[in-house]
């Protein structure tokens, strides 16, 4: 499969977020085997592990057959093996999709040796085109740190040099030696050569840049400062602690300016109590005898007390039936079954029961409007059972409505249904009357029912239904006669019977294309040159008795179908082809083609051949 190989890094590495993927990638494969897929440190197998699938243009993507998780790393690097699958023989075939296969792996051999060396230890593009590269010998290197000498080459590290002391002018240092500032105590490493000279510190030093700075002792000055601090925080933690405890517990006056301990303002103590307009949470809760803060009661006080104060506590909202509880309004109780309320707004009792007139000084209770006799615009007992007269208005009682004569009702249901005459007085029939008049049209249906049945029977002495062969008796069990058809099942085709013999059921022959059988052939018509239809059409197709052969109307002129071999007479020896190409054409792919030359492709024509196909000029 040649492709276009992409200027892309041929690796590329995932979280394991995604669970079984897919994971794809940008860099183009030819085979599924270009790939190597690894979870974590394991290289994984294609199939076993993991399925790949492949993109038209050589990207796509990788399936695992086990999901990953986030904690783990896929990764997906090329790996197609190095070698060549196409040998080009001197003298032989070279195809352009053999040629770009082997192009493309090339192409992808030089990706994979890129990728692999971009993950290697190696100079900068801008070093000297004298570094080289190449490590220590195995034996110099076992157990030695890395290192690089003057000319930037790697090479074996040192170890660490010998203990010197405190630093002294006059000294001969040698290259590892460690010494220490007399003045700051730092700790330094020589890293030249040399006799010292000059004075401490050695940071100030003419020789400065031949030490290395290893331990800065300022910063462990700096960490015991840290620590001074620490313990003065400590200390004033401790101070904190202290003042702490009295915020908790003191209840003998403030704690600090003008503010108690939680201890006081929970429970009480000097400066917080009732009598000093504060009050404790304990007061809150349970004072009975005035006041908590010379305003407000406490939670007890609201819930049973009896202080007025309070504008009723919740014991007295719930239950007092002797008064009104704040002066103006009554209690849960009052209001379900008390009377002292009745004529105004009405107990929930009052309301459902009561019978001596209205609730509220206008409306009744439900037993009222339910079976009682005052209500003005009746009551539900009245609505259902009252006949004579109407119960409120011009409206009647659902008894009159059911079963009543009065004409004022519009006539009841009983009158609707058996009245022989208009139930309310108007030309409208009631059930019974449009009854009689349904016996009649009943009556008139039948007859047509009859006449029906009777054109049916004619029908079935003529159709006798669908049948494997021929029938000698009709559907009444009487001999066919002229006329009568049926369906045969066998044939799927439908027959009639002329007085005689049964007979196919077909269109005229002279214009229908007909067949010799299911399996056998169609019946083209057969006529010479002349006998030509005068006015064709494109698509008419007809076999030439002069010339011997199947020919088609292409919408201009008569042509021979077919395109074999032709020849004189019955020959088939000649192919014959055009010489001048004048339309653009494509050769499909993995498909050959052929033709005798000269063939001339005309100005701004263009023959394709696809991959995998060939064209051969004879």
């Amino acid at each position: 499969m040649a492709v276009p190989i992409s200027d892309v890094t041929r690796r590329v590495v995932y979280s394991g977020s995604a669970g079984v993927g897919p994971y794809s990638f940008s860099f183009e494969v030819l085979a599924e085997t270009d790939l190597a897929v690894y979870k974590d440190q394991t290289l994984l197998t294609l199939t076993t592990d993991y399925s790949v699938t492949i993109n038209v243009d050589g990207t796509g993507s990788v399936t695992l057959v086990t999901a990953a998780t986030a904690a783990n790393n896929i990764t997906l690097v090329g790996d197609r093996a190095i070698a060549r699958t196409t040998d080009f023989v001197t003298g032989g075939d070279l195809f352009a999709n053999s040629l770009n296969d082997e192009l493309d792996s090339l192409t992808i051999f030089a990706q994979q040796v890129k990728e692999t060396a971009d993950r290697g230890l190696k100079a900068p593009i801008t070093d000297p085109t004298d570094v080289n590269m190449v490590l220590p010998i195995k034996a110099s290197r076992i157990g030695k740190t890395l290192a690089f000498d003057n000319d930037g080459n790697p090479t074996v590290g040192e170890d660490i040099g010998n203990w010197r002391g405190n630093w002294a002018a006059g000294t001969s240092y040698t290259v590892r030696d460690l010494v220490k500032d007399p003045v700051n105590s730092s700790i330094y490493r020589v890293n030249t050569a040399h006799t010292s000279s000059g004075s401490a510190p050695i940071s100030g030093n003419a020789d400065s840049a031949k030490f290395d700075l290893v331990i800065d002792a300022t910063a462990v000055a700096d960490a015991e400062a840290a620590q001074a601090a620490a313990e003065a925080a400590q200390a004033a933690a401790e101070a904190a602690e202290s003042n702490a405890e009295e915020w908790a517990t003191k209840v003998d006056g403030i704690v600090e300016s003008t503010d108690y301990s939680a201890k006081a303002w929970s429970i009480g103590g000097t400066g917080v109590t009732d009598t000093a307009s504060r009050g404790a949470a304990k007061e809150w809760a349970t004072e009975t005898s005035g006041t908590v803060d010379g305003t407000e009661y406490s939670s007890k006080e609201y819930a049973q007390g009896t202080q007025a104060g309070t504008g009723g506590s919740a014991k007295d909202w719930a239950i007092e039936t002797s008064t009104n509880v704040d002066g103006v309004d009554y209690s849960s109780k009052e209001y379900a079954v008390g009377t002292q309320t009745r004529g105004t707004t009405g107990s929930s009792k009052d309301w459902a029961t009561y019978t001596g007139g209205t609730v509220n000084a206008s409306e009744y209770s439900a037993k009222e409007y339910a079976v009682g006799t005052t209500a003005t615009d009746g009551s539900a007992k009245e609505w259902a059972t009252t006949t004579g007269a109407a119960v409120a208005a011009s409206e009647y009682s659902a008894k009159e409505y059911a079963s009543g004569d009065r004409t004022a009702t519009g006539g009841s249901a009983k009158a609707w249904a058996v009245d022989t005459s208009s139930p309310d007085g108007t030309t409208t029939k009631s059930a019974k009357t449009w009854a009689g008049e349904a016996a009649t049209s009943a009556a008139a249906a039948a007859t047509s029912e009859t006449n029906a049945a009777a054109a049916l029977a004619s029908f079935n002495a003529t159709y006798l239904g669908a049948q494997a062969s021929d029938p000698s008796v009709d559907n009444e069990g009487d001999p066919v006669t002229a006329g009568d058809w049926y369906f045969n099942t066998s044939s799927n085709i439908s027959r009639i019977y002329n007085g005689s013999t049964w007979s196919n059921v077909s269109l005229d022959p002279a214009i229908v294309v007909g067949k010799t059988s299911s399996t056998g052939a169609a019946v083209l018509p057969v006529g010479s040159t002349a006998q030509r239809d005068g006015s064709p059409v494109q698509g008419y197709l007809r076999f030439n008795s002069d010339d011997g052969a199947f020919e088609g109307y292409n919408g201009s002129a008569w042509a021979p179908v077919g395109g074999g071999a032709t020849g004189g007479g019955s020959d088939a020896v000649f192919v014959e082809n055009d010489q001048t190409v004048t339309t653009n054409y494509t050769i499909p792919a993995n498909k050959n083609a052929m033709s005798t030359g000269p063939v001339t492709v005309d100005t701004g024509v263009t023959v394709t051949i696809s991959s995998g196909s060939r064209y051969v000029v004879i």
